[in-house]
């Protein structure tokens, strides 16, 4: 048995999940102004503005002065002028709006298997924490959620400074629960950011997949290090 005193997780898309597309979201809070805007051409135009925003104003833009409440609005008011509406005043409304509003727990959904999982591995006297890329709203979310009591801490990308995969984040965790990283293991959805990044530290880590999602890293992960459902990972830790 793989003898852990720490176990970190990712949240998004590896405990919990959006219950529905972002452009059904959008296009709801519009339609309560009178705009009426396709969930499909929202969804398209989000992935080019998130994609955008996070490449010039990487981790929310904290290092060039922005807030991340600042940098989801301006998001979301993208997303709107590229699908083609334009009224600032409305859009700032939508967007505060929509920034509230993913907080709440009606917006989430947890994967199969999580909340279980996680009360095994409490069972099991395993220390549990979180480290996710993620913005301040992550401890609200977690709590409406009913997640939040299952973590001695939750390291967000926006509180430590840096995001996965940058080492410092797993360093954090390691040092705030003084624990050794051969001690320690991390479970998330992404190669690089969370399999990888924690590897690079010393950690356990184990890689969470979807069915149908494309990969470029079968070669590099041991069959025994992935996770087809968070329901496989307490039988992978028993097995060492």
């Amino acid at each position: 048995m793989l003898r852990l005193r720490l176990l970190t997780w990712d949240v998004k898309d590896t405990l919990l999940r959006l219950r529905h597309p972002v452009g059904e979201n959008y296009s709801a809070a519009a339609q309560v102004h009178k705009v009426h805007v396709q969930p499909e051409a929202l969804n398209k135009s989000f992935h080019q503005a998130y994609k955008a925003q996070s490449k010039h104003f990487p981790n929310y833009g904290l290092s060039q002065g922005l807030s991340s409440k600042q940098w989801w609005v301006d998001v979301v008011k993208q997303t709107f002028r590229l699908a083609g509406v334009h009224e600032d005043r409305l859009l700032t409304t939508i967007s505060e709006s929509l920034y509230q509003e993913f907080c709440s727990a009606q917006n989430w959904e947890l994967l199969p298997g999580a909340r279980e999982t996680l009360r095994q591995c409490h069972q099991l006297g395993i220390r549990m924490a979180v480290i996710s890329n993620f913005d301040k709203r992550l401890e609200k979310i977690l709590s409406h959620c009913n997640l939040r009591h299952h973590f001695e801490f939750v390291l967000t990308s926006e509180e430590v400074g840096f995001a996965k995969p940058d080492r410092r984040i797993f360093q954090k965790a390691l040092h705030i629960s003084g624990v050794a990283p051969q001690q320690a293991a991390h479970v998330g959805d992404n190669y690089v950011k969370d399999y990888r990044a924690a590897r690079d530290v010393g950690m356990h880590s184990f890689l969470l997949t979807r069915a149908g999602r494309a990969n470029n890293w079968e070669l590099e992960v041991p069959k025994q290090h992935i996770l087809p459902s968070l329901t496989h990972l307490l039988s992978v830790i028993e097995k060492g």
